[in-house]
């Protein structure tokens, strides 16, 4: 592993080859990807409309087949997020995109309390799913980002800043919210919720500023529904629903169960480490948390597709690199994770392979389901230790 410390010298200094690694290899597949032309790039093109839809009060969550094909079921506050880059040309849009999401990905890593070598570990891991995501011009990495500085401002005591982030990824995709349980490692609780409160009215309202709060409101209606029609079409679709509830209805021939109970016993794991109130403060207890919603959030989630593991692979690596250094158990899940995970969607792995086991079976979640398992265990049962802070 030396090579996790070796340096090139790159404008007079002294940069990581691990870094280097990184932004080379996302930006390389980036502009392999926009060089396909904005009709390879569907994703974007319904990014950039949400803006102009929004201005021209359109609604947000219906079909445009002459613009693009699918339709949006992002929030109304992401024309926002959207707007500096649908006001440029494609290319150069769809690469500022591609930019922001790998940098801040990079930042967030790069800010959590563990020391160097693991943070390059963490984006080693985490590159092959990056680069699915960069493939679909997604918003995944972006949001992983938001939910990893989440906690990182509430860990340094700037929870303003922290429920930012927390509101922005509820109001986009829901799944931000997850950072609400970040308020238990707060001393800050009441700072902690009046901030939360300011930044939720500040996004609800923002969009109308060159919309109207008519339309803003209407599409929060719209927004819901969307959601509610696209969770049922995630029943059906082979290439979503890569979650915990296809591999046990699949396998065990088990299609009755409603996924409810799957979701109130993910729930319940969720709840129980939470009232060892001694683990609160911990650093270790912390980031284990972390790994353990970055995880659940994907495997317990209807709309959960390849690119979106990204999320899940990133709570993976935050894992794997706070076990103890002679743990095998994390080692092999790690290797099964990366090969099964990020691995089995790509051309390494047989077609027919991917079509008859990995999609139907959901089995792109397995590796991350079996972790989950074991950080529900740790939670619950472990006696925490402090690690190794970064200075």
């Amino acid at each position: 592993m030396k090579f996790l410390n070796s340096n090139i010298i790159l404008f007079g200094k002294k940069v990581s080859f691990v870094v280097i690694l990184w932004f080379a290899v996302a930006i390389v597949t980036s502009i392999l990807q926009i060089s396909k032309g904005s009709s390879h790039n569907n994703n974007y093109l319904i990014f950039k409309q949400v803006f102009f839809h929004t201005i021209h009060q359109q609604n947000l969550y219906i079909g445009y087949p002459n613009e693009y094909l699918d339709s949006n079921h992002y929030g109304p506050f992401f024309s926002i997020i959207i707007a500096p880059f649908a006001l440029l040309p494609n290319w150069l849009g769809m690469f500022l995109w591609c930019m922001a999401n790998i940098s801040i990905l990079f930042y967030a890593t790069f800010k959590l309390p563990i020391n160097s070598i693991n943070k390059k570990i963490i984006l080693l891991i985490g590159l092959l799913e990056l680069l699915t995501s960069l493939h679909n011009i997604q918003f995944n990495p972006m949001l992983t980002a938001w939910i990893m500085l989440s906690y990182i401002l509430v860990k340094n005591k700037k929870d303003f800043w922290a429920t930012m982030f927390i509101a922005a990824g509820f109001m986009v995709k829901l799944y931000g919210i997850v950072g609400l349980a970040f308020f238990l490692f707060s001393d800050h609780k009441l700072k902690f919720i009046a901030s939360f409160l300011f930044w939720m009215g500040i996004f609800f309202v923002l969009p109308m500023i060159f919309s109207s709060p008519q339309f803003i409101v209407q599409s929060y209606y719209d927004w819901f529904n969307s959601l509610s029609e696209k969770n049922n079409l995630n029943e059906v679709s082979m290439m979503q629903g890569m979650t915990v509830m296809r591999i046990v209805k699949s396998i065990f021939q088990l299609k009755n169960i409603p996924d409810i109970l799957f979701l109130g016993s993910a729930a319940l794991f969720y709840l129980l480490p939470l009232l060892k109130f001694k683990n609160l403060k911990n650093i270790s207890f912390q980031l284990h948390y972390l790994a353990f919603l970055l995880i659940g959030l994907v495997i317990y989630s209807s709309s959960a597709e390849s690119a979106t593991f990204v999320i899940a692979m990133m709570g993976l690596a935050i894992w794997y690199v706070i076990q103890p250094k002679n743990s095998r158990l994390a080692l092999c899940l790690m290797l099964f994770a990366i090969l099964l995970t990020s691995l089995s969607t790509t051309d390494l792995f047989p077609n027919f392979i991917k079509v008859q086991y990995i999609r139907p079976y959901g089995l792109k979640a397995l590796p991350c389901f079996f972790v989950w398992l074991v950080i529900a265990y740790q939670l619950l049962v472990n006696k925490f230790y402090e690690i190794e802070i970064n200075e």
